[in-house]
């Protein structure tokens, strides 16, 4: 008998037995509808209010949750004096979410918890995106998905912070000459996806190489040889053609690094800070850092990543690649003549 009457009516009639307190009767109204209109945004907040009202929270956060999703993706107006009733339902998202994270904190208290762990759980209530390694070009199976790489692990970290100070001597001085440095993206004919790049050709984001492509330049070396000699017990990447890459990176004030992936997932990029003036930071998927001179930061550039210099004085880093630890010898062995095929392939 419910079915044939008209969805407005079982609405009201919805309506009607909630106030009454009839909330069992009342939800299986609006159900009723929205088994035969599942769009229907204003059956959908008025089953998340009677499930609120009843108590229910879960079930009004999937109600609201839903009607936001439908709204949001639709691309249609908002239905004439529907935007308080919308606000109202977000903000009740919004309380169910505190209250579930105040739930989750009593369960297991943040200053007691593993770091890992910790992302879990901001990623459980929606605090925190997934990133995975989205590499553009050759993609190397089953490594894990580390976003920040702790630098206490590698030994010969130390020791290249330790010569921080002798690098930027050698900066200095290359910076004297405004044409040491030139665009860090070149135009490519070959690379049309690059070429759509705001940064193509720009020096806002600026580059002076020691090693590039795979080929050390000599001319460059020869002008910062401290720079050059740092890199000994560093576990370079050795790809034919295209690594490792050793530069002074350099960001204008102002300069942003829109988001991106790199090409590869075998390597590592590492940042030792020369140059930071001011506020100066590097999102690498969901975590955020601000680069501190003479403090290396290793990360995995296959995952989303961007970069921006907010301060009002050019900020540089001394960036390089490594290989990833996680790969056996074998297995750099592997990558390293597959890439060197790959560049004789293509010429």
């Amino acid at each position: 008998m419910t079915a044939s009457l008209p969805h407005e009516t079982r609405k009201q009639n919805a309506l009607d037995q909630a106030r009454a307190g009839n909330f069992a009767e009342a939800v299986s109204l609006v159900q009723s509808v929205l088994k035969e209109a599942p769009r229907d945004v204003g059956a959908l907040l008025l089953l998340g209010d009677i499930q609120h009202a009843a108590g229910m929270s879960q079930e009004a956060s999937r109600a609201y949750g839903a009607l936001l999703q439908i709204i949001g993706s639709s691309g249609s107006p908002m239905p004439q004096g529907f935007e308080s009733a919308v606000n109202r339902a977000q903000a009740r998202l919004n309380e169910y979410a505190n209250a579930y994270e105040t739930f989750v904190e009593k369960t297991v208290p943040k200053q007691a918890r593993s770091k890992r762990f910790d992302e879990s759980v901001d990623i459980l209530l929606g605090k925190r995106q997934i990133y995975v390694q989205q590499p553009t070009k050759y993609y190397f199976p089953g490594l894990p998905q580390i976003q920040f790489y702790d630098t206490q692990d590698f030994d010969w970290v130390p020791a290249l912070e330790a010569r921080t100070a002798d690098i930027r001597r050698e900066l200095l001085s290359v910076l004297a000459d405004r044409s040491a440095f030139r665009p860090y993206l070149e135009r490519d004919d070959s690379q049309t996806n690059v070429n759509t790049h705001d940064l193509v050709e720009n020096d806002d984001w600026g580059a002076f190489y020691l090693w590039k492509d795979g080929q050390r330049i000599e001319e460059n070396c020869a002008r910062c040889p401290v720079t050059a000699s740092a890199f000994e017990d560093v576990p370079f990447d050795h790809l034919p053609g295209k690594a490792p890459m050793v530069l002074f990176s350099l960001l204008k004030p102002g300069a942003h690094i829109p988001p991106h992936s790199g090409l590869i997932n075998t390597r590592l990029i590492c940042h030792l800070p020369i140059l930071v003036p001011g506020p100066a930071w590097l999102r690498v998927g969901s975590e955020t850092r601000h680069w501190q001179e003479g403090k290396l930061v290793m990360f995995d550039d296959s995952i989303e990543h961007e970069a921006t210099n907010e301060a009002d004085q050019t900020r540089v880093v001394l960036l390089f690649d490594i290989w990833r630890p996680e790969l056996s010898l074998q297995e750099r062995d592997e990558v390293a003549k597959l890439f060197g095929a790959i560049s004789s392939y293509s010429g």
